[in-house]
């Protein structure tokens, strides 16, 4: 694992290293109980550089690009699900991360879903920011997705996510209730009020399912809350996070 220079905030270290044969790049800060830290869909690490620097007196966090997003190398064949699954699983058992909670915004809070259902042993406490996968976007959303590729088309700019690939049995939409009943960890929901993307009403039915979750719901319009009300979104994660 080699340290890289480069634009972070101070005290907060880029490196990359390979897991299950992908090349990734990782951010690193603080001490504590270890957070990881997973970015959503049309984004990278960079989402969480506010919330690694205000909050590394508390905790230990990692925040990768996963593979094929922001620094991370990309595979043009595309990727499974399951392949995002492993490669968490593998950097828990590489940087040997004790039951470290997992804190995911949209697709990284998918992510989260995938590991922490099947192998709940391995995480301390999850919180899922306007979780993907537990139910298809709403139509609004789905023009939004279309609008914003034929812009970057347009643009000639890079698409910031990977080719998403469909394994059997897998469903990007979602993970299903049955396997909402099996999460073991403690598990918080964080909401905006009015998402065009996944509105809440998806996260009061993963409330209901989810033994023991609690649910926050945001005020405001948005996807992010994690960078939209990030104050707010803090007060939330020490609160949970610090709790029994």
């Amino acid at each position: 694992m080699a340290l890289e220079i480069d634009d972070n905030p101070a005290g907060i270290e880029g490196r990359y290293t390979e897991i299950n044969g992908h090349r990734v790049y990782y951010r690193r800060a603080g001490s504590g109980p270890p957070v990881l830290l997973l970015h959503g869909g049309a984004s990278d690490s960079r989402d969480w550089l506010p919330t690694m620097a205000e909050l590394s007196s508390r905790f230990e966090f990692y925040a990768p690009d996963l593979p094929g997003f922001g620094r991370s190398a990309r595979k043009e064949s595309g990727y499974y699900l399951s392949e995002f699954r492993d490669f968490i699983l593998g950097f828990i058992d590489a940087l040997k991360l004790e039951k470290p909670s997992l804190v995911g915004h949209s697709f990284g809070a998918r992510v989260c879903l995938d590991v922490a259902i099947p192998y709940g042993e391995k995480v301390s406490k999850l919180i899922l920011v306007d979780a993907s996968g537990l139910d298809k976007i709403s139509p609004l959303g789905s023009a939004l997705f279309t609008a914003f590729g034929v812009l970057r088309r347009l643009l000639k700019r890079r698409q910031p996510f990977p080719r998403f690939l469909a394994g059997e049995g897998e469903d990007y939409n979602r993970v299903g209730d049955d396997a909402l009943r099996r999460l073991t960890p403690p598990t918080l929901l964080v909401w905006k009020r009015y998402d065009p993307y996944l509105p809440v009403s998806i996260a009061r039915w993963a409330e209901k399912l989810i033994p023991g979750a609690k649910l926050v719901v945001v005020p405001g319009f948005g996807h992010a809350p994690n960078k939209q009300n990030r104050p707010l979104f803090h007060q939330l994660m020490l609160d949970f996070l610090d709790s029994a």
